[in-house]
C-alpha cells in the first residue's frame, strides 16, 4: 500500500552502496515516486566528493530494477555551508519537481539517524520521516578508503571484500573510473590528507586550525590563484594560508597575499580598501580538519589592476572577470566558491532551483 505521493531521499552517495539502495527501496515501496537529493553537487573532485552528481545518479539508476527507474528523479543541490539556506534549496528544488494543483502532496522523508550529521532529517517539518534502521555496517567513507588505498592495477582486488556491500553498478563504475586520469590525482590527495591527519592523531584534542584569505575586487575582476600543491592541486582559490604564531590576522593576510600573488600594493592602500572581514567556520568546510578562516574583503574599485604573479604555494595568480566566476564552481577549492558567492552574490535565487529531472 502506498502511503505517500513522493518519497525524498537525501545523501551524498559517494559512492552508492546497498545501505543507500535499501532506503530508496523503502521509499518506493510506500510512495508512487521518489526524489533523490544529491548533495555536494558541482563540487570539484576530492577524496571526500570524488564523483559528479550525474555519475552518482547513474550509479543509483544502475542499481534499480528497470521497471523502477522511471519512478525516480534527481535533485542536485550544492553545499551552501549554511543549513537554513541549504534546507531552502532542497525544499524549493523539490517543490519544482512535484506536481502542481490538485490535492496537497503527501511527502515522506526517507532516512535514519546515523550520527550528528543526520540532524538535517529534523529540518523538514511537514514531511513525514520514513525512518528505517541502518542496513548493514558499511559506509561510503570505508569504501573510499579501500578504493583510494588500492595499489596500481589492484582496484578489483581492493573492492572484492566489499562485494556484498555495493551494487554491481557501483563496482563497475569504480573500476572504469580507476582508469581515468583523475583517479591517481585523487589517490595522491587521499594519501596526503591521511598523512596530514595522522600527524596530529596523538594530540589529546583534535586541533582547530586558523587561516586567512584575501578577496580583492578591482575593476569588475577578482584575484584568484591556482593551488600548486595538494590538497586541491590545480584548483582555483583565494590567496591565503595559515596564521603564523607571531602574526596578527591582518599581518598574516598581507603576508599571504604578497607571497602568493606578488601584489605590491602598499599596506595603507589595502587598509583603505578593506570593506569586511568574515569568519567561515562550518565544521565540514575543509578535509584537513576543523579550520576557521578569516576572509578579508578588499574593494579597490576603479584603480588600475595591480600586476600579479604566482609564488610560494600558488602555481599561478590571475585577475578573473566577475562574470566568469559562476561557471567556475567545480574548479574551486573546498568552500572558496561559497566564500565568493557570499561576498559577490554569484548564485542568487535562480540557481536554488537547478533540480531538473534527470534520467540516464
Amino acid at each position: 500500500m502506498q502511503h505517500y505521493d513522493t518519497a525524498i531521499l537525501i545523501g551524498r552517495f559517494e559512492p552508492v552502496h546497498h545501505g543507500h539502495m535499501a532506503l530508496l527501496r523503502h521509499g518506493l515501496a510506500q510512495a508512487r515516486e521518489a526524489i533523490v537529493v544529491l548533495g555536494s553537487a558541482w563540487q570539484a573532485r576530492s577524496p571526500k566528493n570524488p564523483f559528479t552528481w550525474q555519475e552518482r545518479a547513474d550509479m543509483v539508476l544502475g542499481a534499480l530494477p528497470e521497471a523502477d527507474r522511471p519512478r525516480v528523479r534527481f535533485l542536485p543541490v550544492r553545499d551552501y555551508y549554511n543549513e537554513p539556506r541549504w534546507v531552502q534549496a532542497v525544499r524549493q528544488g523539490a517543490a519544482e519537481l512535484l506536481p502542481t494543483g490538485g490535492a496537497p502532496q503527501r511527502i515522506g522523508l526517507v532516512g535514519h539517524f546515523k550520527d550528528a550529521s543526520s540532524s538535517y532529517l529534523r529540518r523538514f517539518p511537514g514531511w513525514d520521516l520514513m525512518d528505517l534502521e541502518r542496513q548493514g555496517g558499511i559506509d561510503a567513507t570505508a569504501i573510499r578508503d579501500h578504493y583510494f588505498g588500492a595499489a596500481p592495477g589492484t582496484t578489483a582486488a581492493a573492492l572484492a571484500p566489499l562485494a556484498n556491500d555495493i551494487p554491481t553498478s557501483t563496482r563497475d563504475f569504480l573500476q572504469r573510473f580507476a582508469q581515468q586520469p583523475e583517479f591517481p590525482a585523487l589517490q595522491e590527495e587521499w594519501r596526503m590528507l591521511r598523512g596530514y591527519r595522522a600527524a596530529w592523531a596523538a594530540a589529546p584534542y583534535p586541533p582547530v586550525f586558523v587561516t586567512v584569505d584575501a578577496l580583492l575586487r578591482c575593476q569588475g575582476h577578482v584575484l584568484l590563484i591556482r593551488r600548486a600543491h595538494a590538497p586541491g592541486k590545480g584548483l582555483w582559490a583565494l590567496p591565503g594560508g595559515f596564521l603564523e604564531p607571531r602574526d596578527t590576522l591582518w599581518q598574516s593576510c598581507l603576508r599571504e597575499l604578497a607571497e602568493e600573488t606578488h601584489c605590491a600594493l602598499p599596506e595603507a592602500t589595502l587598509r583603505a580598501a578593506l570593506r569586511q572581514v568574515t569568519v567561515f567556520d562550518h565544521p565540514d568546510r575543509s578535509q584537513r580538519g576543523r579550520t576557521l578562516t578569516h576572509t578579508h574583503f578588499f574593494d579597490l574599485e576603479d584603480t588600475p589592476l595591480p600586476a600579479v604573479q604566482g609564488g610560494d604555494d600558488a602555481l599561478h595568480a590571475q585577475w578573473i572577470p566577475l562574470d566568469r566566476l559562476a561557471a567556475m564552481e567545480d574548479q574551486c577549492f573546498e568552500d572558496h566558491f561559497h566564500m565568493l558567492d557570499q561576498f559577490l552574490q554569484l548564485t542568487g535565487k535562480a540557481t536554488l532551483a537547478l533540480g531538473t529531472p534527470w534520467q540516464s
